[in-house]
């Protein structure tokens, strides 16, 4: 009997720093001990792991057991230990060789199964940082852990086939390298550009909104489109970046959110939560913070149907990750960030019944509601967002005659120019887009003459814009410029831009 040591991580926000599982038999009456800050769930692995070594055909050894998982200040939680404490045991009691530069992860089931478990791409990232060539996981993960490159992936499917394979009877080939295959990014969308009757303008305030990666509100009675046009959104969307894949994928890993059938996020995430989410649910945290909406409509869209029913508490904590494309949880034992850099697409109606100011039906509202409705969203959350729009009801020949109507692919290829156009300027700058411009790049790429002064002095005075609407003018205006290929922005794109901000009369 001896003291082992096996290699395991913890994941600690959205990475995973190396845990060492190390393991002392020792004589004295016979107990099974964890410790090194473990949750319930890790504790339980005592049972688990007796019950798969045993029925694995391995000896377990009837002497005092010692698990610690070191460094003992981070938080161990979840299932993914219960593999390498089972493997610590059994090289501790000299059943097994001891393999040579590995990192183990896996649930184990009570008949020796290995489960699959959350955040695999995060360990296998965290093996390729730490040097280590071999990781051993559930055959369920394999596909996602081979993602990362310079990495020996061992799928396992339950412990008496790693015994054997640690014991060298047999060899678990090693899973092949996933590449990214492109023909996979192009697919046939659900919901189509070109089958949206009417709606031009707001199709075109879409098109400027996902060109600089703009913030939009759509106003409008029930029934106008308001939602297909949003669905409708990642449509146009320039396809995800192998290294955005990658990072939305880290996030919906860690959530549990990978679905069984695909290892990688291929498209851009789409994130509709109900209005009765809380903020936790919104933003990210818990006790041992974990990301939450924002963060899943990473490099997508966040769509907020029926803005006003969410709660104040909800709509002012999206504030701060708006402006700083990420989300900072500070709880008493960790603080963390989260990368949160999407897009916000809301909807809402006119008034509680949803018919102010429609020409064909009557709306039912006292004019206290209709202004306590339309308060219920703070002055600084429609601030930051750059385009409002109404969505209004369509007339019947618009709704049955649709000749001109551009599809999503069309309007895409308008999109990815423009993008194309931001990304050569913004070249040596962190920014990515428009929407994303400091202060000195407003000033840098944003020049006006002499005509679009005057047009935007007027507008500050009359609208009475903030320094933030201004700026976010100034954006909204690149943008256009841009879709047209314009180095200058000219007059009439600030006075496209000014069309999609709310007066304070409408506020």
């Amino acid at each position: 009997m001896a003291l082992a040591k096996i290699n395991s991580a913890a994941i600690v926000g959205l990475s995973a720093t190396l845990v060492d599982t190390e393991v002392d038999i020792s004589n004295g009456l016979p107990g099974f001990l964890i410790v090194g800050l473990p949750d319930k769930s890790v504790e339980e692995a005592k049972e688990r792991v007796k019950s798969a070594i045993r029925n694995s055909n391995v000896q377990f050894p009837n002497r005092k057991i010692t698990v610690n998982l070191a460094p003992a200040d981070i938080r161990k939680e979840g299932p993914a230990y219960d593999l390498p404490i089972a493997v610590g045991i059994m090289l501790a009691s000299e059943q097994i060789y001891k393999p040579d530069s590995a990192v183990f992860f896996g649930e184990l089931a009570l008949d020796g199964n290995i489960r699959p478990i959350n955040g695999a791409i995060l360990f296998a990232a965290m093996a390729k940082e730490q040097r280590i060539k071999t990781i051993y996981l559930p055959a369920e993960n394999a596909l996602e852990a081979s993602l990362i490159d310079s990495i020996e992936i061992i799928p396992v499917k339950n412990l008496k086939q790693l015994v054997a394979h640690l014991r060298r009877e047999i060899n678990i080939p090693p899973h092949p390298q996933t590449a990214v295959d492109p023909s996979l990014l192009e697919q046939a969308f659900a919901t189509d550009m070109k089958d949206i009757s009417g709606q031009e303008q707001a199709k075109r305030a879409l098109e400027i909104a996902a060109a600089g990666r703009h913030n939009i509100l759509m106003s409008g009675p029930p029934g106008s489109g308001k939602t297909m046009l949003a669905k409708a959104l990642t449509t146009i969307l320039p396809p995800l970046t192998v290294p955005e894949m990658l990072d939305v994928t880290k996030i919906y890993s860690v959530t549990g959110y990978l679905s069984n059938n695909s290892s990688l996020i291929l498209q851009r995430p789409f994130r509709s939560p109900h209005h009765t989410a809380s903020a936790v649910a919104i933003t990210g945290g818990g006790n041992w913070p974990k990301p939450g909406e924002i963060s899943l409509a990473h490099k997508g869209v966040l769509f907020l149907d029926e803005l006003p029913e969410f709660t104040r508490q909800v709509l002012d904590v999206l504030r701060q990750p708006m402006e700083d494309k990420v989300v900072h949880i500070s709880r008493a034992n960790q603080n963390t960030t989260f990368p949160a850099n999407f897009m916000l697409v809301a909807a809402q109606n006119p008034c509680p019944c949803g018919y102010f100011g429609d020409p064909q039906k009557s709306c039912t509202c006292s004019a206290g509601q209709i202004h306590n409705y339309q308060k219920k969203i703070s002055g600084p959350m429609l601030d930051r967002i750059d385009l409002h729009i109404q969505v209004p009801r369509l007339s019947y020949d618009k709704l049955t005659t649709n000749p001109n109507a551009e599809s999503s692919f069309k309007i895409r290829e308008r999109i990815i120019l423009a993008q194309r156009i931001q990304a050569e300027r913004f070249a040596t700058s962190p920014t990515t887009n428009n929407s994303e411009m400091n202060t000195e790049e407003l000033k840098q790429f944003c020049a006006l003459d002499e005509t679009g002064h005057q047009l935007l002095r007027h507008a500050v005075d009359k609208m009475n814009l903030s320094g933030r609407a201004y700026s976010r003018t100034l954006k909204v205006a690149r943008t256009i410029a841009d879709l047209e290929n314009e180095n200058n922005i000219k007059p009439q794109h600030i006075a496209e831009a000014l069309s999609y901000r709310l007066t304070d009369n409408e506020l």
